[in-house]
């Protein structure tokens, strides 16, 4: 399962801590933390990009939507400034550090506070984990990358600088949609890959049920598990974005957020899908080494009871007593043997019309 994503990030450090202490949960880091900054209206576009916070605080564009990106949330300090500058609650700041978040949303009055997961195809039905906050204003919206390796948005901005689509047209609550639908699409080909590994392992189960096979299942397993766990809160943060009354989100954007919902809906329904084909996969597993013990077992018992007679006429002239009657007679062994092997040839032949052999 790659070696990131799932790993256990110990909380115990804001243990007895008060609400809304700045503690970063998550990989080390020491590398800058860029800003990029998008401003468009319609008619133009204003792109910047900083690499200390105290330039982006010095350089505010008042140009139409406003678009700040965070590729990184290790620096407390800057998300601290970040904060007071723009009058962002404790609470958010303290979670935007925080990357062990479950997808959830949550409503501030004069901004809406959204946490996401990002997840990245890494081949072979593996996945990378990173957690996208996002604050989205009436005019504005910030996204916090958790480390902003792969840039997810790419396609966006594509469309911003190109002017495609409605998006220079329409506010930021339709540019927190493009987002999130970005998102979401690319749960769809981490989807793909799995099915195609779950087919793959399928074929080898039929073939041959080893402890490899098992450990393939197991793994699998833990990638749908941790898939259930991202997608279900986001079905219910997108229901609120579709249904809710903020008036930061237009009633033209709920259709297109419906339309995400849906896609959410679809990305639950197949891994439910594939978590129920995992649970026969693993039944079928275990049935077939149960068979396989079985068949084991039986033929053990067969020899066993074939032997068994043998044995006893074996140890039965094997006593050594002085007045043996059979030892007498000149023929006594190989008579002894023609009727071990007949009764040992009678039985396999009974065990066969049994179908027991």
């Amino acid at each position: 399962m790659h070696s990131d994503k799932h790993s256990k990030i110990n909380r115990s450090v804001k243990s007895g801590l008060p609400p809304g202490t700045m503690i970063h949960i998550g990989a080390a880091s020491d590398k800058i933390v860029p800003i990029s900054v998008i401003a468009y209206t319609a008619d133009e576009i204003l792109e910047s990009h900083y690499e200390q916070v105290e330039e982006y605080v010095a350089n505010q564009s008042e140009t139409g939507v406003l678009w700040v990106n965070v590729e990184g949330v290790h620096d407390v300090e800057l998300i601290r400034t970040l904060g007071e500058k723009h009058i962002f609650h404790p609470l958010v700041l303290e979670d935007i550090v925080n990357t062990v978040q479950r997808p959830k949303i949550e409503d501030y009055g004069e901004y809406l506070f959204i946490v996401l997961k990002v997840l990245r195809p890494l081949g072979s039905g593996e996945f990378s984990s990173e957690q996208l906050s996002i604050i989205l204003g009436k005019d504005y919206i910030f996204t916090f990358q958790e480390e902003g390796r792969n840039d997810p948005f790419k396609s966006v901005r594509d469309r911003i600088r190109g002017g495609k689509g409605k998006i220079r047209n329409m506010g930021a609550d339709y540019l927190a949609y493009t987002l999130i639908d970005a998102i979401v699409d690319g749960y769809f080909v981490i989807l793909e890959e799995l099915g195609e590994r779950i087919v793959d392992v399928e074929e080898e189960l039929t073939l041959s049920s080893d402890q490899k096979t098992l450990q393939l299942i197991n793994s699998i397993k833990k990638e749908i598990i941790f898939l259930r766990k991202t997608v279900w809160p986001l079905r219910e943060a997108i229901s609120f974005l579709e249904r809710g009354d903020s008036p930061i989100l237009q009633s033209n954007t709920r259709l297109y957020f419906r339309d995400v919902y849906d896609h959410t809906v679809q990305v639950i329904d197949t891994v439910e899908t594939y978590r129920d084909l995992l649970s026969g996969m693993l039944d079928l597993y275990l049935s077939s080494v149960s068979n396989r013990t079985n068949e084991v077992m039986k033929f053990l018992t067969i020899i066993g009871t074939i032997f068994m007679p043998l044995t006893f006429l074996v140890g039965v002239y094997g006593m050594n007593f002085k007045h043996f009657p059979e030892l007498e007679w000149s023929y006594g062994y190989f008579i002894l043997w023609i009727f071990m092997i007949s009764l040992a040839l009678l039985m396999i032949t009974y065990f066969r019309k049994k179908r027991w052999l």
